[in-house]
């Protein structure tokens, strides 16, 4: 039995231009990091005692003969691609899917991890994040990014570049003090309602006109610097927060909606300094930057969304039990 904790990922700055259609010919900068909460992944041969082949639990129970009737596309496509049969795989998640936290790139990352200790093989970061990129956008056919997977496959708080080249991931320097400082002054709130990511991404494709993106992704240099130099306040990183989601929210129809906007103005109102929606847009979670002294008058304010304590995290994905099979 193999079980996998793979972390979930807070993105910042320069999402939208991960996209391949986009960075393959303008580049591509992303700044985000990992938080601990997770999804867990569990996989053990089915023992031959059952009058199934295979059995996948997540919100629904699959029970199947073949490979072909599983309903659930990253699993029986994961599962065709590393030759994987008879086997029991459960999901379970700290947080909900399709809230704007790369769920599902990070189910897809930890399901690659589980399969390949259960056949006794090492599959090291880089390996992990590019099959989880190549299941998501070319045999699920899923409209995205790359972001996602790298995060969750890395973990921690990074630049990633995007080129025609690929990609390269270089950790933020910053120090522990200043790093729990942008920590504690981000809150997380749920919005009470999600939506599927790639239908998202789908409705806000890339326009001939990339300015916008252009923009983004040079937000990714100053938002660096800012965290690197010890001499800018962190509260600068909030500030060019509520820059880049103004951006942000113009660059597709679903992006935002009315009640994302009436939210986002009531959290400015009540004394944060930026913030933006997690992920392609649509609903899910908010995060917000808020210095400590107007923290409660925030939450106040705030009280009918969910709060959701978290902390960074620096270890991606990660086998957490593993016990070989006869």
């Amino acid at each position: 039995m193999v079980i996998t904790k793979t972390p979930f990922r807070m993105s910042f700055f320069g999402g939208g231009t991960d996209i391949e259609e986009y960075f393959k010919t303008a580049g591509g900068a992303v700044l985000s990091t990992t938080i601990d909460k997770y999804c867990y992944v569990t996989v053990r041969h089915l023992p031959p005692f059952f009058d199934y082949k295979s059995e996948i639990a997540y919100a629904q129970i699959e029970r199947i003969q073949e490979l072909d009737e599983i309903q659930h596309p990253m699993v029986r496509n994961a599962m065709k691609m590393l030759d994987m049969k008879d086997l029991r795989i459960t999901y379970e998640g700290d947080l909900p899917a399709r809230s704007g936290l790369g769920t599902s790139s990070s189910f897809a990352v930890g399901l690659l991890n589980a399969f390949y200790c259960l056949n006794g093989k090492y599959a090291d970061k880089k390996k992990l994040a590019d099959e989880a990129i190549y299941l998501e956008r070319v045999l699920c056919d899923e409209v995205g990014g790359w972001q996602d997977q790298i995060a969750a496959s890395y973990g921690g708080l990074n630049r990633i570049d995007f080129s025609g080249n690929g990609y390269e991931v270089r950790p933020i320097i910053i120090s522990s003090q200043r790093k729990k400082e942008l920590s504690d002054n981000l809150v997380m709130l749920f919005t009470g309602f999600t939506r599927f990511s790639s239908e998202m991404q789908e409705k806000n494709k890339i326009t001939k006109d990339t300015s916008k993106l252009d923009e983004l992704k040079k937000l990714v240099d100053q938002a660096e610097s800012i965290l690197e130099n010890d001499n800018v306040s962190v509260d600068e990183f909030g500030r060019l927060m509520d820059y880049t989601w103004k951006i942000k929210r113009t660059t597709g129809q679903k992006v935002t909606t009315n009640t994302i906007d009436e939210l986002y103005d009531r959290g400015m109102k009540a004394g944060a300094l930026g913030g933006k929606l997690l992920g392609a847009g649509g609903g899910g979670f908010m995060v917000f930057y808020v210095q400590p002294e107007k923290r409660a008058g925030f939450m106040k304010e705030m009280d009918n969304l969910l709060e959701i304590p978290f902390n960074f995290e620096d270890g991606g994905t990660a086998v957490v039990h593993y016990v070989p099979e006869d």
